[in-house]
């Protein structure tokens, strides 16, 4: 447990971070189980809506430093490459 004050609000920072940390997380998870359930259905249209909002999530993600920019980049190059087989 931290003792000193500063080192207490450091913890209650870092929960405070973790909490919108996870919330972006899934987010970003949920937007591309979307992408990955509807591209087995040929509706195309509603496939690049959610594919623009998860892509979206992703960003965000990485602009946060959630998740790091190349696995960003790799998620969404991962999925683009799933909707065009």
């Amino acid at each position: 447990m931290p003792i000193t004050s500063s080192a207490k609000k450091a913890l209650r920072s870092s929960k405070r971070k973790q909490l919108f940390n996870l919330r972006r997380k899934n987010a970003m998870s949920l937007a591309t189980k979307e992408v990955k359930k509807n591209s087995a259905e040929k509706n195309p249209e509603k496939v690049r809506e959610l594919l623009s909002k998860a892509y979206k999530a992703i960003d965000k993600a990485a602009k946060r430093k959630v998740i790091s920019k190349s696995r960003a980049a790799r998620k969404k190059s991962q999925m683009a490459a799933m909707l065009t087989k």
